[in-house]
């Protein structure tokens, strides 16, 4: 390992060499500036990259004429330079940058990197960035290293071989770093739906930004979650501090956090500094499906610029520019789908500010320039704000029902219009979606009943087939009791109105059980507003084989709480005089009989009047 004397720059500046700089917050910068304080010896140079933290002078148009940037992956600066020609653009997937390396695509011959100081064994670490850093030190002609003594020595995979750095610089700087910013009230509430979809024992992958910080916030207690993802950030360290993360139950790599690289605050960096429990290693060995997809339920979280009704994802570019990268997505999705109870999600906002005003990131088709990063039979859903799009197994007619329902309310009848003229749904569905939580205070959240955890949630458009499905479940009995005669038909179009309820007005509420992305509708319950808007007719039905299971009792006591705190005086309900069950129902909630016919009771239940005392059902948080 030699010295970076002006003479050994002078030796390995070639006119024609193409050169690799670390990446993240193992970006090299005395290295750096360095290389560009010889840029009188740069002739036809191509710099190659992926996502660096920090300043990024290579880009300067003052380099224009001795410097080609080619960047597989783009933060800020280089997406600027690429979307104005200053810089190339090569889109690829993490999991194969490697092999570009060794398979001649992108030879290089020399790397500039990050490592710590040696251990014991006179080895270097590359720390926070192995990413694809390691393979370009183990393919270039060349390796030039920033000895830096801020750089964390980390376990796994990230330590060079003994006399693969020719030549060394040292320079000690704090590595650059990835502010954690604050979750925004739309971040919050699409990480507290997707905390709905992680299960006890998971392993997660999260990339950066606010939604991965808040799902994990919305998370509780000790969960036995692991981590295996290409990027871990502040979000993860304090999900392993406060005992929501231990790996205890991951079926690849137990006990272990593994990710490629980490992008956070100097408290990241201090706390994988010699951490046994989280290991780094490749990309190319991290990001590789068939890897992702030996870990049990694994729930893959990504962004998305943009998804269109169909399902496909746009992630790296939109109207003619390029944001990103195609980055570890696509590796991560399929993955996660290949995987035993594997869950892949991609979770945004459910709008975007522009110049224009205000622009749905749902759309009914992609917009001019969108890149397609993960193809709409790889998505099984889609979260947002206003809720989850379960999108796997569903046609391009439900999906577009369930896509519409997870955009912002302002555009959903704008969307389903579209939809419409696309043929992507019948004639019959023209009247718009239902709205739901938080603009009629109506909420979807987990309950803890009798027979395990179920969803509960207002019933909306995409719930026709399940409604339907759910309707020829019912035995005669069932049916006879529910309606009061014989129904022997409901046929989508019946089952869309059904569904299709304005619940600013009325409210149709649903107890759902997930079984992976399929949902099975076992309880219904609804209520009507009567002329005078100051009282509400109660019904409900519940699958014959979950009755008795408190199910009813659930639907009816949150439609109770829902009637008092939109100021109705009274509900009401008809129960047939031989159906016992739904009578002592209504009197465990308070409802009193108030009128009789010849074959049925009504009961009522006058919300004015103190709240009887009675065991209610809890419903926790997810």
């Amino acid at each position: 390992m030699k010295p970076l004397s002006d003479s050994a720059w002078a030796a390995l500046l070639r006119p024609g060499i193409r050169i690799f700089i670390g990446s993240g917050a193992g970006c090299p910068h005395a290295l750096v500036r360095e290389l560009l304080a010889h840029s009188r010896l740069l002739q036809d140079v191509e710099i190659v990259h992926i996502l660096t933290l920090g300043p990024t002078p290579w880009i300067d148009p003052a380099y224009q004429h001795c410097i080609t940037v080619n960047s597989l992956f783009l933060g800020p600066g280089i997406s600027e330079a690429v979307n104005s020609a200053r810089a190339d653009y090569t889109p690829a997937h993490l999991s194969e940058i490697a092999r570009y390396f060794n398979e001649g695509l992108l030879p290089l011959d020399l790397a500039l990197v990050t490592v710590s100081p040696p251990d014991k064994q006179g080895r270097h670490s590359l720390g926070v960035s192995v990413d694809v850093t390691l393979a370009a030190c183990l393919q270039a002609r060349t390796v030039a290293a920033q000895i830096n003594r801020h750089m964390p020595r980390t376990h796994g995979g990230s330590l060079l071989p003994r006399g693969r750095i020719d030549y060394a610089l040292e320079c000690d700087e704090p590595l650059p770093e990835w502010p954690d910013a604050e979750p925004d009230s739309a971040s919050t509430r699409i990480g507290a739906y997707v905390a709905q979809l992680i299960e006890d024992g998971a392993t997660l992958q999260t990339g950066p930004g606010l939604i991965p910080g808040a799902v994990l916030d919305a998370l509780d207690g000790p969960r036995h979650l692991g981590i295996h993802s290409e990027m871990i950030g502040d979000a993860v360290m304090r999900g392993m501090q406060r005992g929501l993360i231990d790996n205890s139950r991951k079926s690849f790599h137990p006990g272990k956090t593994i990710a490629s690289f980490a992008l956070g605050s100097r408290a990241l960096y201090e706390f994988v500094h010699d951490n046994p429990t989280i290991e780094f290693h490749p990309a190319d060995y991290v990001n590789n499906p068939l890897h992702i997809a030996r870990n049990d339920r694994m729930t893959a979280v990504n962004g998305a610029l943009q998804v269109d009704l169909t399902g496909q994802v746009a992630a790296d570019s939109l109207g003619g520019g390029f944001q990103s990268g195609v980055g570890g997505q696509s590796d991560f999705v399929r993955g996660a789908s290949m995987a035993r109870h594997g869950c892949p999600v991609i979770a945004l906002p459910s709008t975007v500010s522009s110049p224009d005003g205000l622009v749905s990131r749902i759309c009914a088709q992609l917009g001019p320039g969108a890149g397609v990063v993960t193809a709409r039979a790889d998505v099984h859903y889609v979260v947002t704000e206003y809720g989850i799009a379960t999108l796997r197994g569903r046609s391009i007619r439900e999906r577009t029902l369930e896509l519409i329902q997870a955009a912002h309310p302002f555009f959903r009848e704008q969307l389903l219009d579209q939809a419409s003229a696309l043929h992507f749904v019948p004639p019959y569905q023209k009247m718009p979606p239902t709205l739901l939580y938080p603009v009629h205070g109506i909420e979807s959240r987990k309950v803890q009943l009798k027979d395990g955890i179920f969803l509960l949630r207002p019933l909306h458009p995409s719930d026709e087939r399940r409604l339907q499905e759910f309707f020829y479940s019912h035995s005669p009995e069932t049916i006879h009791f529910r309606y009061g005669h014989m129904v022997v038909q409901m046929s989508r179009q019946r089952a869309y109105e059904l569904v299709s309820v304005d619940q600013s007005r009325d409210v149709a509420l649903a107890v759902i059980e997930a079984q992976g992305p399929r949902q099975i509708i076992h309880a219904v319950a609804r209520y009507y507003l009567d002329a005078g808007d100051r009282s509400a007719e109660v019904a409900f039905v519940v699958r014959e084989s979950r009755q008795r299971s408190g199910m009813a009792s659930c639907l009816l006591a949150e439609l109770i709480a829902i009637a008092r705190r939109r100021g109705l005086a009274s509900l009401w309900g008809s129960v047939l005089a031989e159906n016992e069950a739904a009578a002592a129902l209504f009197r465990k909630h308070g409802f009193a009989p108030a009128e009789r016919a010849e074959d049925s009771i009504i009961f009522r239940l006058d919300l004015a009047a103190p709240k009887a005392t009675r065991r209610t059902t809890r419903v926790p948080r997810p």
